[in-house]
């Protein structure tokens, strides 16, 4: 049975046939979906409430709907991916998602808005991180962090490239047309991409991990605690993110000093994710858990705790990035790590849908508990004392094995 203090389970060997395209395709994809499905919303949302009327809240919660179906339909489709591969799954997911940026875009109340966001919520389960990571995980076997980091690395520039393509498009076009003109460069990028370099046989599961019975790992105690311990940090980060604007601008930055503040943490990001394959050829899968989470607390309590200078308080934003860009990584591989690839995206989409919940109701919780607690700082001590119980949890669960 696989050993939860091993730095990595088994995961079969054998000629695995790897397609040469794939790699370069999912970056690619990943580019292009989030930043067509997930950040162009932030910069076209004054535009639209401003065009359309609605408020700010109502268009917010049709785009946390999408994000919390997108949780819930992790699940199915990663059994599918488990069976079948990613290259259907993908290519559907890639179709709905044209098709629901084009409802989003000629919505014409905010009930079809909504609708076009939920469309939306079924396409990023089918086309985000988790069915990529599943492919490469299945395709790349033991060399996957390599491949996992190198997806991530082109993953984190969709911001880089979509927040100014978006705010370009937006300084001359409507946001409905905008959203058009997206809509046609997701369906150009993905779609073929996904239908055309996914088509290599999909590798069977490693015999050595099929007489593992499957409901004893979902259910075990080890399993439950990180999957509280990753809800609980990744809770805790996209709270920091939503909230660093904010807290920045009560400390005395301008806006834009803090919005480049908010984008170098991105940046920081990127370079976390180059540092992860070292810090995993170095530490047990349970130590670096720990010691990540526990890190992204740190940097949550300093940001709560430093009032200034500014320079430093940006520094300490990329060092949250930084951080963040290897929780990424850590939970990409969580389930490979510790359990074998055979089950990888059922499990995966159970682990990661309660901290993709969390991650969907920080942004309106962060901003309620800043109210209630009386401002930014105070919430990030409390989003820092969240991470510190996240790491024991993820400390207590390689306690023993998880299974026997």
């Amino acid at each position: 049975m696989p050993d939860l203090h091993t730095r990595e389970a088994a995961t079969g060997t054998g000629d695995r046939s790897r397609p040469r395209a794939a790699l370069p395709a999912l970056c690619a994809t990943q580019i292009t979906g989030w930043g067509v499905v997930y950040y162009a919303f932030p910069v076209l949302l004054p535009h639209l409430t401003a065009d359309t009327d609605w408020s700010t809240s109502a268009a917010t919660a049709a785009f946390s709907a999408a994000l919390l179906i997108s949780a819930v339909a992790g699940i199915p489709v990663g059994r599918i991916l488990d069976r079948r591969g990613p290259r259907a799954v993908m290519t559907a997911g890639s179709l709905l998602a044209v098709a629901a940026v084009l409802v989003i875009a000629v919505a014409p109340n905010l009930y079809v808005f909504t609708a076009g966001w939920l469309m939306a919520g079924i396409a990023m389960a089918a086309t985000f991180y988790q069915p990529a990571f599943a492919a490469l995980t299945r395709w790349w076997g033991p060399d996957r962090i390599r491949a996992l980091t190198i997806v991530t690395l082109a993953g984190g520039l969709a911001s880089t490239v979509f927040a100014p393509l978006t705010a370009a498009l937006a300084d001359h076009l409507s946001w409905r047309t905008t959203y058009v003109v997206l809509a046609v460069i997701l369906a150009a990028v993905t779609i073929p991409a996904h239908a055309l370099a996914l088509r290599a046989p999909w590798p069977p599961a490693p015999r050595a991990e099929l007489t593992t019975t499957r409901t004893p790992i979902a259910r075990s105690r080890s399993f439950l605690l990180l999957m509280l311990a990753f809800t609980l940090s990744g809770f805790a980060l996209y709270a920091v993110v939503f909230g660093l604007v904010p807290l920045l601008t009560e400390r005395g930055a301008d806006p834009t000093t803090a919005a480049w503040a908010l984008g170098l943490g991105g940046a920081g990001q990127t370079l976390g994710r180059t540092l992860y394959a070292t810090l995993a050829r170095r530490t047990g899968v349970t130590t670096r858990t720990a010691i990540l989470i526990a890190a992204g607390g740190a940097t949550t309590a300093a940001l709560a705790v430093v009032t200034g200078p500014i320079p430093l308080l940006i520094l300490l934003a990329v060092l949250a990035g930084v951080v963040r860009g290897n929780l990424t990584l850590l939970q990409a591989t969580a389930v490979a790590d510790r359990w074998g690839t055979a089950d990888y995206g059922r499990l995966s989409g159970l682990l990661s849908a309660p901290a993709t919940v969390a991650g969907a109701l920080a942004p309106w919780a962060g901003a309620a508990l800043a109210g209630s607690l009386g401002g930014h700082s105070k919430l990030f001590l409390a989003l820092a004392v969240g991470s510190a119980l996240a790491a024991v949890l993820a400390a207590a669960s390689g306690l023993r094995p998880s299974h026997r």
